[in-house]
């Protein structure tokens, strides 16, 4: 009683920060399978957490989900990010059966090959001005916390929702993207490796397009827009959304058509490495003491 896909693409959960969209990510990943799960860069948010430690309960749910799958027979590829890099040094290894790469080939049903990976190395100012990305990263979270409260003034007076994060953030990318030229390097890069496209994330703009013969596409993130990217069985690609997904399986639910006691409750297992829910307060609390 899940929506089976070939391969799925999920990047930039930013968990550990307090604007990640774990719950609903752990529903989403609740309700699906697949052949093979990509994890394409800053799943975990280490620059964050080094600064202020956040570990909801509902962000460990998204690891054990994840882990579940694995014990399931999903092959799930982690392809560290700038966000969550230190795990890069942990390329060729295995945790909990998630093996960490730097970059992958994911070859479609249809015979096109992708080249996947976070993309922040094709990004000239993360590349060389890390510090500025830090910063642009800070800011971003601040933008967010606005947008709730933006938002929330918004529904008061019946108006739609709204991202002033979005509508700030993409101004500033414009002018990174310009300069870096984000896309089209890692479009050159697929056809030096003889690829047929690629699959990224890092920009948090979900986009799926054809140019020229080379596929682009943009996994998004779980953050604002809780975005997928999906093959289904024949190759084709599509870009999901996971709330409207998510929100079509709880009509299903409550209406009868499948069931709310699943059989086989896929119960999360515990984690393979010690992962304590501390409050922010009591951190700090203790840090101070130390």
């Amino acid at each position: 009683m899940r929506t089976r896909f070939r391969t799925i693409f999920i990047s930039d959960t930013h968990l550990g920060t307090g604007s990640a969209r774990a719950d609903d990510l752990a529903f989403f990943l609740k309700r699906v399978t697949c052949d093979r799960l990509y994890l394409v860069g800053d799943i975990i948010d280490m620059w964050w957490l080094r600064q202020r430690w956040k570990w909801p309960a509902s962000h460990t749910t998204v690891l054990r989900r994840l882990l579940k799958l694995s014990s399931k027979g999903v092959e799930i590829i982690y392809l560290p990010g700038n966000h969550d890099d230190a795990a890069r040094p942990y390329a060729g290894m295995e945790f909990g059966g998630i093996r960490v790469e730097l970059a992958a080939q994911h070859e479609c049903a249809d015979g096109r090959r992708l080249l996947v990976c976070h993309g922040d190395h094709y990004d000239l100012v993360v590349r060389t001005r890390p510090w500025l990305g830090m910063l642009g990263s800070a800011g971003y979270e601040v933008l967010l916390r606005a947008n709730r409260l933006w938002n929330a003034g918004r529904r008061m007076f019946g108006l739609p929702y709204h991202s002033l994060a979005q509508a700030v953030k993409l101004r500033v990318k414009r002018a990174c993207m310009y300069v870096s030229h984000y896309e089209e390097e890692l479009r050159r890069e697929a056809e030096r490796g003889g690829c047929d496209g690629v699959v990224c994330g890092h920009i948090h703009k979900a986009e799926l397009r054809v140019d020229q013969g080379l596929t682009y596409a943009n996994c998004g993130d779980w953050v604002e827009s809780c975005t997928a990217l999906v093959e289904h069985e024949d190759g084709r690609l599509e870009l999901l959304d996971g709330l409207a997904f998510n929100e079509s399986w709880r009509r299903l639910e409550e209406s009868g058509a499948v069931p709310t006691e699943d059989p086989d409750p896929w119960i999360d297992p515990p984690l393979p490495f010690p992962l304590p829910h501390v409050e922010p307060s009591k951190a700090h609390r203790a840090a101070s003491s130390c």
